[in-house]
Order: C-alpha cells, then sequence, then structure tokens
C-alpha cells in the first residue's frame, strides 16, 4: 500500500507540472502560437496521378519546386552535404592510410603546415599507434592515433575521441602546435625522450 501512494504521489506531482506549463505558455517569457499552419498546393489531381507513378526524384516529389533554392531548403542540403563530408572523413580515417591522408588535407587546410611538417606528423604517429585509432597503451592508458594521456583529455575537441578517428588527430595536432609549435619539433622531442 505504500509503494502505491508513492507512485499516486509522484504521477499527480507529474500531473500538476503538465497542467501549470499549459496554463502558462509564456512562464520564461516566450509566447510561442498555438497553432501553426502550413499552405499546400490545391493542385490535387497531379498529386494523385504522382502516387501511382514510381517517385523519380525530388522534383517529382514537390512539384517544380527547386527545394535547395529556397532558404530552408538551401540550409538541410548544405548542413547535410556537410555531415556527409565528415561522415566520409570519419570512414577514411579508421584505416591508416585514411588517416594518413585526413591528417595531412587538416594540417594543410586549417593549420597551413606543408609537406615537411606532414612527414614528421607521420614518423611521429607511426612510433606512437601506426595510425590505428584503436590503439591503447596498457601501462600508461594513452589512447588512439597521437596517444593522448589521459585519453579523456580529447573531450576538449569531442566526446567521441573513443571512435571516431578524426576527433583524435584533431586533438593531436592541436596538442602539438600548443606545446611544440610543428610537428617536426615534436619529433624531435620524440626522438630524444621517446615521448612527446
Amino acid at each position: 500500500m505504500r509503494i502505491k501512494s508513492k507512485a499516486v504521489a509522484i504521477w499527480s506531482v507529474v500531473a500538476s507540472l503538465v497542467i501549470i506549463t499549459s496554463a502558462l505558455p509564456s512562464a520564461y517569457g516566450l509566447e510561442f502560437p498555438e497553432v501553426s499552419q502550413v499552405d499546400i498546393a490545391a493542385d490535387v489531381s497531379a498529386f494523385a496521378a504522382s502516387v501511382d507513378s514510381p517517385i523519380e526524384s525530388a522534383s517529382a516529389l514537390y512539384g517544380s519546386i527547386d527545394l535547395a533554392a529556397t532558404p530552408v531548403g538551401g540550409m538541410f542540403s548544405s548542413d547535410l552535404a556537410l555531415v556527409s563530408s565528415i561522415s566520409r572523413q570519419v570512414e577514411m580515417a579508421r584505416t591508416s592510410a585514411g588517416a594518413r591522408k585526413v591528417a595531412q588535407d587538416i594540417l594543410a587546410q586549417e593549420f597551413g603546415f606543408n609537406q615537411a611538417q606532414f612527414a614528421c606528423l607521420n614518423k611521429l604517429w607511426t612510433k606512437e599507434s601506426h595510425w590505428n585509432y584503436k590503439a591503447r597503451n596498457k601501462r600508461s592508458g594513452a589512447h588512439g592515433i597521437a596517444q593522448a594521456s589521459p585519453a579523456s583529455k580529447m573531450n576538449v575537441i569531442a566526446t567521441d575521441w573513443r571512435t571516431n578517428p578524426v576527433t583524435q588527430i584533431r586533438w593531436g595536432i592541436r596538442y602539438i602546435t600548443m606545446r611544440y609549435d610543428t610537428p617536426c619539433k615534436a619529433w624531435s622531442k620524440f626522438k630524444r625522450s621517446h615521448y612527446y
């Protein structure tokens, strides 16, 4: 009986909160319309004809509207292209050859480093992890392509550092530029100390 009364009390609180939030739509100073209106073209016969035939393109689905030309469609298209590009980059970086290519592109495009700096980075991370994003040092707990120790340092870039090689590459290059200025200086430190 005691559990039942606790459950009734909890649900009473939840119901009260629902009633309060629906009664006070501007509780935070924001007023939202309670009704939305969408204008739909009245050409139902064209829609009915398209249902019987297979849809071959987005323009067939939306009529003559070029979705990418609309402000919302343009944003959606560019966001979709960005997500697609990032996904391809992550998948490519899951192999050592792909990770090298991604790092080379990031070094050149985002940090302005030349091929000589990439050569140093390649030597450094080949020694550290063989460009394996799953590499983990059992003794130190260092993880990933750049062998971050502790691995949680990579949270400054993104929380997906365990599974995303691009996050690891970005963190590693950031670490090198902040601590050593260039990959070649980090490589020199590694040759002297066997760590960087």
